[in-house]
């Protein structure tokens, strides 16, 4: 009589074959059982009050140990998705929440640049910087005290702080207090920043036309209202945007380097900006793109460093080193550093200590500034291999601008190139670079290139500007030679 009870509720078990699939990745049997079976309770494949096997015969059926099952039984009571009843085995709870009803993954339109010839952001990585600065971080973790393991300053690394302040002073005209400085996670991090301390959404902001990409898109998606303002050789036109918004809460300019024109803002533009500022109680974002590379004379003076009441000043390590080091930086004005802490406090609250303290080695023992001087005779020369090879293959139908600093230069199409031309020539030659019309508001003037020649090798540049060059000549020729002028 027994031996038939044994057999019958052996049956009642071998019937039922769960169908859950456990995770080989999750090393824990228990958890890989907790983890199949709460899947298979919430999306509904085990209905409520279903009889789940004993510990023993799951474990035959899965292949684990039993208490792996025992456990795994454990958590899901604590879970409450499955209840014990005295004698009679575990069920699936009664009450559960409405299954979830499987939601395919949206398709997100990310644009993660390449690093084909002409792409931007791309810098040239030399293994001996690399080499130090792992050393350097795993000293300081090695070497971490209590502090440094716990919550920080959000400003940032003081000793990062001390060595950016120190080449600020030294390279950009720039004195300010360590205390002035916040350590972020680049430009556009420090730019979000200073926008959530200090505007508010629908506050107008002039904007250089054309202008950088990157920023815009950050402006716009904090509710700024674009003003935008024209540019010329010699910067940002200052009465222009006065005759669109005089009062526009802020503005934000690239005076050193100016994207993508590659300008330098001339002294009576700066001294008309800052008036300005002054006068109607504005900001000045100064982005300092590219400002590192300069190939002829000594750096320039920064904006901040001439007026620095009304200018916030941004600057990034992602050309000095390497786009992946994550790490930027922003100047602010003594006054609006509490603002401008308060907002970055609320966000992600600090930076992490580590990289920022090797980073500062680096800093204090002069490998970055070697670094720099090193690379400035390497992109100078990949400019000029760029030019060159465009000037011979784009036979005439390509306007060079090569400015002295940056890592990028400017191809412009001649005036009255029929629209659209510019992209089919981008696509013929197969590279990886923005067109000047990506980088205007308000579509004026002939397109061109945005040529990045940083970070790649001479021979690959020159292939992609023959390439560009034959392009050029191929799509002009037939759109229509009578419809366009040389340059």
């Amino acid at each position: 009589m027994q031996k038939k009870a044994t057999t019958s509720r052996q049956r009642r078990d071998d019937v039922l074959a769960l169908p859950i699939v456990l995770d080989p990745a999750v090393r824990s049997q228990s958890l890989q059982v907790h983890g199949a079976l709460r899947t298979g309770i919430v999306d509904g494949l085990l209905v409520p009050g279903l009889r789940l096997p004993s510990t023993r015969v799951l474990a035959e059926q899965l292949g684990v140990r039993r208490n792996a099952i025992v456990a795994a039984y454990e958590a899901l009571l604590s879970d409450g998705l499955v209840e014990a009843r005295h004698g009679a085995g575990t069920y699936v709870a009664a009450q559960l929440p409405t299954p979830r009803t499987p939601v395919p993954a949206a398709e997100l339109d990310i644009r993660i640049p390449q690093t084909r010839p002409f792409a931007l952001g791309v810098t040239l990585v030399d293994p001996v910087v690399l080499k130090r600065l792992a050393a350097a971080s795993r000293r300081r973790i090695a070497q971490a005290a209590p502090a440094d393991l716990g919550y920080a300053d959000p400003r940032g690394s003081l000793h990062l702080r001390t060595q950016v302040a120190r080449y600020l002073a030294a390279n950009r005209g720039v004195r300010c207090d360590p205390s002035c400085i916040l350590i972020v996670s680049g430009t556009q991090h420090g730019l979000r920043l200073c926008i959530d301390a200090l505007l508010k959404p629908g506050d107008a902001v002039w904007f250089e036309d054309p202008g950088y990409v990157a920023s815009r898109h950050t402006l716009s998606t904090t509710g700024a209202r674009l003003v935008p303002v024209p540019v010329d050789n010699e910067g940002i036109v200052v009465s222009a945007g006065e005759k669109a918004d005089a009062t526009a809460r802020a503005v934000y300019v690239t005076p050193s380097h100016q994207f993508p024109t590659g300008v330098a803002m001339s002294m009576a533009r700066r001294i008309g900006l800052l008036d300005w500022a002054r006068r109607a109680n504005a900001y000045i974002f100064e982005d300092d793109y590219d400002s590192e590379y300069r190939f002829a004379g000594p750096p320039l003076t920064a904006l901040a460093g001439i007026g620095g009441e009304r200018v916030i000043y941004l600057g990034t390590f992602g050309k000095t080193l390497f786009a992946g080091l994550r790490l930027g930086y922003l100047v602010a004005p003594p006054a609006l550093v509490a603002r401008v802490v308060a907002a970055r406090a609320a966000q992600d609250r600090f930076p992490p200590a580590f990289i920022q303290d090797a980073l500062a080695d680096l800093m204090a023992d002069g490998v970055i500034a070697a670094h720099m001087r090193r690379m400035r005779p390497r992109y100078r020369q990949a400019r000029d291999v760029v030019a060159e090879a465009l000037a011979k293959h784009a036979k005439g139908l390509l306007q060079l601008s090569a400015p002295a600093q940056g890592l990028h230069l400017l191809a412009t199409l001649p005036p009255r190139t029929p629209k659209g031309a510019a992209r089919l020539i981008r696509e013929r030659a197969g590279i990886e670079c923005r067109l000047l019309s990506d980088a205007r508001l308000v579509q004026r003037g002939p397109d061109g290139f945005i040529l990045g020649y940083s970070g790649f090798a001479a021979k690959d540049l020159a292939d992609a500007a023959r390439r560009l060059g034959r392009a050029a000549q191929e799509v002009l020729r037939d759109v229509g030679a009578s419809r366009v002028q040389k340059v």
